[in-house]
């Protein structure tokens, strides 16, 4: 009979009687009997016990040399494990080595091998949750140094959702029957969304069609001169994924095979209401600047209305913190995974997230290494996508062609390392529009009226035109794709088939 699991709790007169963690002993003695019997055990238990999940540390010793035998394709035995624990203190306090012949003493252990296994995990994840809370307590406590709740809050959570996630059932590894399954699935997503999108939706058919959409577990960095229109593509993005989820839910199509998806939007540089005010330009077809100061007719404020009536249960929400760590980040990023069923994040913008102060004691090269590499595993951990924007190096102003390259992405290589998919905006119009000449006048003479009219054929031509150039791209080829921008209303939408020749 299994000794019952049990929280003694210290009693309230202060004696000194220490409060006992929950454990398993006679679970552990037999888990390891079972595998010194049958060798195979191990195989599937060493995937999610590992011998610091023993309460005995003299049992999780055994565990260590146990699965050191058989990575070695050796028997693990009492016998051939003997000669490693001659020395041992603990094995000789109960008896010496004989002891191992002890654990082996019932076959029928080998039958619950997996219960035992089960429940040495759960108690050892009670353990950790103990833990937590107690660093929890004493960090409140504590008020030596600076106190910051906030910052005990999200660590807190942290370690909480380490405790969650540690050790993740069977681990990441999954059969090729799995993985073949899983590639299935994505193949009909796409097909059942009329082909050429096997990710989420970023609501512009050309760029769907050029990248497949955008996948889960992906980093994205969507990088730009100011002026380019950044933060505008993002923002579409977001609201197209946030509509299409709703829109799929609304026909009847399951959350889980839709193309749409609720998204996270982390915006470092504009407030929520500014954002708000874009996509509520883009809808209703206003000025955003007409907008904020108020120049709008009655009939454009009922629209402005509707708009926002109609976007008032749209799954994207907004979180306008300055300042953030990479670390706070993540920690909201998994809350809102938790109670909104988060599929998509974007981080505006990359250079503007904080380090934890570790990586590189101010060496900012290291920091936004550590960022870009905390941004992939945040996408992996959450299996979502992540679009982060990214500032350019001024390097770019000071070529004749300002098309951005892979080496403008500015501070660190590492950025380019850690993207799935690196994405340029690039607007021609823009630095058309910066070297107009001088306006000609009556009386000027022919060459300023042929300067000024070549400079306006250039802009015509350039004007609402924008590139999204795929400078790199793991799923498939890079190239470019012409969009659609209009300025007043900052929207990107494709570009009608008479202008992509």
């Amino acid at each position: 009979m299994a000794e019952p699991i049990r929280l003694v709790v210290p009693p309230e007169d202060g004696a000194a009687t220490a409060p006992q963690l929950p454990h398993n002993l006679e679970a552990e003695a037999a888990l390891l009997g079972a595998l010194m019997i049958d060798n195979r055990l191990a195989e599937d238990i060493q995937m999610r016990v590992r011998p610091e999940h023993f309460f005995d540390p003299l049992h999780g010793r055994v565990y260590d040399q146990i699965l050191r035998l058989v990575d070695r394709n050796m028997i693990a035995s009492p016998v051939t494990l003997r000669p490693l624990f001659d020395a041992d203190d603990d094995m000789r306090a109960l008896g010496g080595p004989g002891y191992l012949g002890q654990l082996t003493g019932s076959g029928a252990a080998v039958i619950g091998a997996r219960d035992f296994a089960t429940q040495v995990y759960d108690l050892a994840l009670l353990r950790a949750l103990i833990g937590v809370g107690r660093g929890m307590v004493e960090g409140a406590m504590d008020t030596s140094e600076e106190v910051d709740p906030k910052a005990q809050i999200e660590a807190a959570e942290t370690e909480l959702y380490k405790v969650a996630e540690e050790g993740g059932g069977q681990g990441s590894v999954k059969s090729f029957g799995q993985a073949t399954k899983m590639a299935v699935q994505i193949a009909e997503r796409a097909l059942n969304s009329g082909g050429n999108l096997s990710g989420i939706t970023t609501g512009l058919d050309s760029v769907n069609a050029k990248i497949g959409g955008l996948h889960a577990s992906d980093l994205l960095i969507l990088a730009g001169r100011p002026g380019m229109g950044k933060t505008a593509l993002a923002t579409n993005m977001a609201f197209n994924a946030a509509r299409r989820l709703v829109r799929d839910l609304e026909d009847g199509i399951e959350h889980a095979k839709s193309v749409g998806a609720a998204v996270a939007f982390f915006s470092l540089e504009m407030s929520a209401d500014q954002l708000a005010t874009r996509i509520l330009s883009e809808q209703s077809g206003i000025s955003s600047e007409n907008l904020r100061m108020g120049k709008i007719s009655q009939q454009e404020f009922r629209n402005l209305a509707r708009a926002a009536q109609e976007l008032e249960d749209l799954p994207l929400f907004i979180d306008d913190t300055p300042g953030l760590t990479i670390a706070a980040l993540r920690t909201r990023a998994r809350r809102m995974k938790r109670q909104h069923k988060i599929g998509f994040i974007v981080v505006d913008y990359l250079q503007l997230l904080q380090g934890t102060g570790k990586a590189g004691d101010g060496n900012r090269v290291q920091e936004i290494s550590e960022i870009s590499r905390g941004l992939k595993t945040l996408a992996k951990e959450l299996s979502v996508p992540v679009l982060a924007l990214s500032q350019l190096s001024r390097a770019v102003e000071q070529r004749e062609d300002k098309r951005p390259q892979l080496s403008d992405l500015r501070e660190s290589g590492s950025i380019e390392q850690d993207a799935d998919i690196v994405l340029f905006v690039f607007r021609e119009e823009y630095y058309v529009a910066s070297r107009e000449p001088k306006r000609p006048t009556e009386g000027d003479d022919a060459k300023t009226f042929e300067a000024h009219e070549s400079w306006a054929r250039d802009m015509e031509r350039a004007y609402g035109i924008s590139e999204l150039i795929v400078a790199k791209q793991r799923h498939g080829a890079t190239g470019k794709v012409k969009l659609k921008f209009e300025s007043k209303i900052t929207k990107f939408s494709d570009l009608a088939e008479d202008y992509l020749g």
